[in-house]
C-alpha cells in the first residue's frame, strides 16, 4: 500500500529532523540562519517537539488506510506541514540567501506535500478493488 510507504517516509524524516533539533539546535540553527543566537536554541527545541509529535502520530497510523475520507486528519495535518515547509523553503531558495544544502530539504518537503495532497484529493492508493469477472 502506497500510503503506508508515504507514512513511513514521513515519520522517519520528521523523527530524524526532530531528534537533531532537540539535542543540537544550538549548533544547527546558527548554520541554517547565520546570526541566529545560540541562546535562542529553545525555539529549535519547540520546533523539534512539534515535528516529533507529528512523527509519532504518523507512525501510529502507518498501517491504516489513508486517503480520501480515510485518515483525513493525519493526511491533512501532514499535507499542511509539508506544503507550508516547501513554500517557505522555495521562497528562501529563490532569494538566493540560502545555502545549497537546503535544496534536499525542499525536494523532500515538496515530494511529501504532493504525496499527501494526492492522498487527500484522490483517495487511498493501492486499495482499488478489481471488478468481478
Amino acid at each position: 500500500m502506497i500510503s503506508a510507504v508515504v507514512s513511513h517516509v514521513s515519520a522517519l524524516v520528521l523523527a530524524v529532523a526532530g531528534v537533531v533539533l532537540l539535542f543540537a539546535s544550538d549548533v544547527v540553527l546558527p548554520h541554517v540562519a547565520p546570526g541566529f543566537p545560540a541562546s535562542a536554541a529553545w525555539l529549535g527545541q519547540l520546533l523539534a517537539a512539534a515535528w516529533l509529535g507529528v512523527a509519532v502520530l504518523t507512525w501510529l497510523r502507518r498501517g491504516a488506510i489513508l486517503g480520501g475520507i480515510y485518515g483525513r486528519p493525519i493526511v491533512l495535518g501532514n499535507f499542511a506541514l509539508y506544503f507550508i515547509s516547501a513554500l517557505s523553503l522555495v521562497r528562501v531558495l529563490h532569494n538566493g540567501v540560502a545555502q545549497l544544502w537546503l535544496w534536499p530539504a525542499f525536494v523532500v518537503s515538496a515530494t511529501l506535500a504532493l504525496s499527501y495532497g494526492a492522498l487527500l484529493l484522490g483517495g487511498p492508493f493501492g486499495n482499488r478493488s478489481r471488478p468481478a469477472g
